[in-house]
């Protein structure tokens, strides 16, 4: 038995599948036939001259959409798969040993990992990004598809009958996009908290999901049973007899309560003595806006752009962007979307805006800091969301902004556009309003500032969160820190909604706990009416506002603002959920 971080509610029994970050197994895989070694050679070769191709045309885009000193590391780039010396070894490995090219690059990336940990210098820490860049654009070419989805469709298609578990050390933003709708019951990973890539995939299908369990992939082996607890954070491999009985039990309790719960989609949101309150969807692309409809979503709270980029070999644009934002538009729910611009950085970053050694790199350059930096990618986009803006009620949300003079800064931007746009004759959205993500707690002490320059905010819980306490979100270490049901997160929160209840500025709230039962109950008790959260988390939201009236949600956020500790207000929402519906609180985590 692991324990781990609980990032995403439910049980599943089923049968792992152990993945690398980078190619789809960590077991080299030989050839079945001798014979074979000349076709994998020219099976390599030929994905070689693709990515050499696909390199050339990304630099050519880049140098004109961003500059060429952006485009000069797409040369590098080139460099490095036209290097015979790499090439070489590829195929000395498929020859000598008669390995897949996929497991030969695989060895020839660990071998070139090896020996640029041994320098300690950070230009060439950054040269092994661009290696590893590469062999994976050759790998993808060799799979025709993400590898990391080509091994879990391959393994899911192999396992029969049994739901299939990912587990790997972790999973990146653009594999996590790329993995669609593929068959994955559960999702295990060493590395990432509550808020990581993985969890976002993992509750946007609505599966249990597990982070930070330490040592899970030299523990598990592919096809071994095992069991995910995604409330109370737990891994089980190889359950014996009972114990898989009993979780199965419960597994089949968990969905049949979920798929009991969908059937209001079409029941109005609202607590049991009236109140109306808007259940919106965080979606990151066309999917998920569907899966907002099929819910009951009222709109799109928070549409997650960066993810267009991140599954690009190159910078889309704007006539990509337009289109693009335009169909999210047009299958969401309403056509009601709050566009978010680029929050790159951090964990998601794009070769095209280059790499920075940060040593803390979730509170450095990212974000709309990288998009002040790149303002010919930041116009390009807020034209197209303009442009999209025709088709729907859209709204332009600006992430991480931290001062007033930042808000200034990216208003003169929209504007210009709009007087560009019109005096270029191009058709957008008049209408289209702009708000602020409220996420450093500058931004929520000088809310006053800030309400009087936007249409709008909407608080993102989740860097709130990690920026007041101080503790990187993703860290199995100080994760415990990060803890929603908070005296202080409270205390901020209610800070701003005062502020804006005493404007009339609408306010949503788009973090993760948006969709947790027990921090529901306090935020709607303080007067929040907008919850956006991941799609598959609406119908219970929903079935649990109509539980409670405003006057019973009202004592409860007075009490809780009461009380000192986090085990304090755990303890007393945990019971009022109880009270209220005990079916519900299986789905919160623990």
């Amino acid at each position: 038995m692991h324990k781990g971080i609980a990032i995403s509610p439910g049980i599943v029994v089923g049968v792992a599948y152990r993945v690398d970050l980078v190619f789809g197994s960590t077991e080299p895989q030989k050839l079945d036939d001798p014979e074979q070694v000349p076709v994998e050679i020219a099976r390599f070769d030929r994905a070689v001259v693709q990515s050499a191709a696909e390199l050339e045309a990304v630099v050519t885009k880049v140098a004109q959409q961003l500059g060429k000193s952006e485009a000069d590391i797409f040369k590098g780039h080139l460099q490095i798969v036209n290097d015979q010396t790499l090439l070489a070894k590829v195929r000395t490995l498929i020859q000598t040993q008669q390995l897949t090219a996929l497991s030969a690059l695989q060895l020839v990336l660990q071998g070139y990992a090896a020996t640029f940990a041994r320098i300690e210098h950070d230009y060439f820490r950054e040269r092994m990004a661009d290696v590893r860049d590469v062999i994976s654009r050759i790998g993808s070419h060799l799979t025709l598809q993400s590898p990391l989805a080509h091994a879990a469709e391959h393994h899911s298609a192999a396992s029969g009958e049994e739901p299939v578990i990912l587990v790997a050390q972790e999973i990146l933003p653009s594999q996590a996009m790329s993995l669609g709708n593929l068959p994955i019951a559960g999702i295990v990973t060493e590395t990432g908290g509550g808020t990581s890539h993985a969890a976002i995939l993992a509750r946007s299908r609505g599966i249990p999901a597990v982070s930070g369990v330490v040592g899970i992939t030299d523990d598990v082996r592919s096809g071994d049973l095992m069991v995910v607890d995604g409330r109370e954070g737990l891994v089980i491999i190889r359950p014996d007899r009972e114990m898989t009985a009993a979780y199965r039990k419960l597994q089949r309790e968990f969905f049949d309560l979920k798929d009991r719960l969908v059937l209001n989609r079409d029941q109005p949101a609202e607590s049991s003595d009236g109140a109306h309150v808007e259940l919106l969807a965080n979606i990151n692309n066309l999917a998920d806006a569907q899966a907002a409809c099929k819910v009951g979503a009222t709109g799109v709270g928070l549409f997650r752009t960066e993810y267009l980029f991140l599954t690009h070999q190159d910078v889309p644009d704007e006539e990509e962007q337009y289109q693009y934002y335009r169909q999210i538009i047009e299958d969401s729910p309403n056509r009601t979307v709050a566009i978010r611009t680029l929050d790159l950085g951090g964990d998601k970053t794009v070769p095209y805006l280059g790499r920075r050694n940060e040593a803390n790199p979730f509170m450095g350059w990212r974000s709309i800091r990288l998009s002040f930096e790149h303002p010919r990618l930041f116009e390009r986009q807020i034209r197209a969301i303009l442009r999209a803006g025709r088709h729907g009620k859209v709204s332009m949300l600006f992430p991480m902004i931290t001062t007033l003079e930042e808000l200034h800064q990216v208003n003169k931007m929209v504007e210009e556009a709009r007087r560009n746009l019109r005096r270029e004759g191009i058709p957008f959205g008049e209408d289209v309003k702009t708000g602020v993500m409220v996420e450093v707690p500058a931004a929520a002490v000088c809310i006053d500032a800030i309400l009087r320059e936007t249409d709008f905010i909407s608080i993102g819980s989740n860097d709130l969160i990690q920026f007041l306490v101080a503790a990187d979100r993703d860290n199995a270490k100080v994760a415990h820190l990060c803890e929603p049901l908070s005296p202080a997160i409270f205390r901020v929160l209610h800070m701003v909604f005062q502020a804006c209840q005493q404007t009339g500025t609408p306010v949503t709230l788009c973090g993760e706990m948006a969709g947790q039962p027990r921090s529901v109950l306090t935020l709607f008790g303080m007067g929040l009416r907008r919850f956006s959260m991941s799609p598959a988390f609406i119908p219970t939201i929903k079935a649990l506002l109509a539980s409670v009236t405003t006057a019973q949600a009202e004592r409860f956020a007075h009490q809780v603002l009461q009380l000192k500790t986090s085990e304090e207000i755990r303890s007393y929402l945990t019971a009022r959920l109880r009270e209220i519906s005990s079916t519900l609180e299986v789905l919160d985590s623990a």
